[in-house]
């Protein structure tokens, strides 16, 4: 029988590796594998790259929250998941609001969502296209965020105290 062990951030359930991982998100070292591979595919691919690699990366700090994850960037890649989801900005205008969030002094602790409706890494990383890693990571970032729908609020607080600033 293979041992197996459940990602405490997505719930992903993956054979057990000897992989070794920081844990600076709350992730298994075979979840935090997985998202390694979509990253390469993704530096591979120009299109991919420019289009979604700003969301796989705030998607997967999202849905990897609590543990060891500092509640700076759970917050931080929250936002971000709010300027692509809910305001629609482009990477490019994401990514300056983020550094400029950072700055900030206080951060509030976020609960994770006890609710798992969502794709994880394993999904992504299974792909067939170019087109199908861009829909699949929407797809994953959509569901996470409506996931954390409890802190929505926070999230568009955040983001107009930054944006606001500009």
């Amino acid at each position: 029988m293979v041992e197996t062990r459940v990602c405490p951030g997505c719930g992903l359930e993956m054979p057990r590796s000897d992989r070794s991982y920081d844990h600076y998100f709350n992730a298994s070292p075979e979840c935090w594998s997985l998202f390694g591979e979509i990253e390469a595919r993704e530096f591979e691919n120009p299109a991919i790259l420019r289009r979604v690699h700003q969301l796989t990366v705030d998607t997967y700090a999202v849905q990897h929250a609590g543990g060891p994850h500092p509640d700076k960037s759970v917050c931080i890649h929250l936002v971000g998941l709010y300027l692509a989801l809910e305001r629609g900005l482009p990477p490019e205008r994401i990514r300056p609001a983020m550094q400029r969030l950072a700055a900030r002094g206080a951060w509030p602790h976020l609960e994770p969502p006890r609710e798992r409706e969502w794709l994880t890494t394993y999904d992504v990383a299974l792909a067939a296209s170019p087109e199908e890693h861009i829909r699949l990571v929407r797809q994953w970032a959509e569901q996470v965020w409506h996931a954390w729908r409890e802190h929505h609020a926070v999230a568009r607080a955040l983001a107009e105290e930054v944006l606001s600033e500009r």
